[in-house]
């Protein structure tokens, strides 16, 4: 109903059926989100939201609840995380992300949760995985890069789709030499190979990772360890390729074996190469771009799944160094 001005906008939305709780969150934290990114006054009444204000956000707000609804109508919780990425998206697309985001799982974690995509750019990517032997997952800190290519590794694993999994980065010092750390070779590397192994042990009990790691049908090892291997029946994440050179992207691509999935991710805002090395990751994008069955994804701050202030450091990054990759 319009008002005599003809730019306010009076609307109600029904919630009837809907656990109010897992809708406005905990003493209603999401609702309080919503209005404070809009200008419009929210007010709920028993089973239905009322909605005042211009006719442009109270289509977006009305396409917002939808979305929220569909959410929680498909049995999943609401974060605050994923409000303000629907926020976002209605935003800048018109629509809620609900309807794009795949509801099936990847795989039950060790802690009985299910593992599955929780952006429109995250489901994008284990579609593309699906579908293609080799696949480029390229985006900031916090998109579930590492995280999701563990998930997907460790369920075609399960399903018996390959034999073993192999996990490789390449071990690029920080200031500290890996000749300096004590213990043998396994104990030097796996600092460089944390993520991975936290990623796991979200998945996977403990004993079983240890098994499986003492067979060999997880193995977990710095990328130089990979020179002269082909690699048959494996599904294999080479985790930081934007600290590969160009030499060692090639010499990776080239173990890849038969029945086999690779899955290579990076940040190539965060490289660590000297100046004397061209990231392997940004050259790779040029040689194999348009190759039949390669497919890169670019995962952006709208996919970051960490703490809601990760995305704005990003922002914050992206905006000061722009100037300077212009130059």
């Amino acid at each position: 109903m319009l008002t005599n001005t003809g730019e306010v906008k009076l609307r109600s939305f029904s919630v009837q059926g809907i656990d109010q709780r897992l809708l406005f969150g905990q003493n209603d934290i999401f609702l309080r989100l919503i209005e404070s990114r809009f200008h419009s006054k929210i007010i709920a009444r028993g089973d239905k939201i009322v909605l005042e204000g211009s006719p442009t956000e109270i289509d977006q707000l009305l396409r917002l609840l939808g979305d929220l609804v569909t959410r929680l109508k498909q049995g999943d919780n609401i974060t605050e995380q994923y409000v303000n990425y629907a926020i976002s998206m209605v935003k800048e697309n018109g629509h809620g992300p609900a309807t794009d985001i795949s509801t099936e799982g990847l795989l039950t974690s060790a802690l009985k949760k299910v593992i599955k995509p929780k952006t429109v750019g995250q489901t994008k990517y284990v579609e593309a995985v699906d579908e293609n032997d080799l696949v480029f997952a390229i985006g900031p800190a916090g998109t579930g890069k590492t995280y999701l290519a563990v998930a997907m590794a460790v369920a075609e694993l399960k399903a018996k789709r390959v034999n073993r999994i192999v996990f490789t980065r390449p071990a690029v010092e920080a200031g500290e030499s890996l000749g300096f750390l004590p213990g043998d070779i396994r104990a030097k590397v796996d600092p460089y190979l944390r993520p991975v192994y936290d990623a796991l042990y979200d998945m996977l009990q403990p004993e079983k990772i240890r098994n499986l790691l003492e067979i060999g049908v997880i193995e977990i090892a710095p990328l130089a360890f990979m020179r002269g291997r082909t690699l048959n029946e494996a599904f294999v994440v080479l985790d930081e390729a934007q600290n590969t050179t160009s030499a060692q992207m090639k010499m990776f691509l080239t173990r890849i074996g038969e029945k086999s999935k690779a899955v290579i991710t990076g940040d190539v805002t965060q490289i660590d190469l000297d100046e004397r090395h061209t990231s392997g990751l940004v050259t790779v994008q040029k040689i194999l771009k348009g190759v039949e069955g390669i497919e890169f994804m670019y995962l952006t701050e709208k996919d970051v799944v960490r703490h809601r202030l990760v995305q704005s450091i990003i922002k914050a990054y992206e905006k000061h160094e722009k100037p300077r990759r212009k130059e």
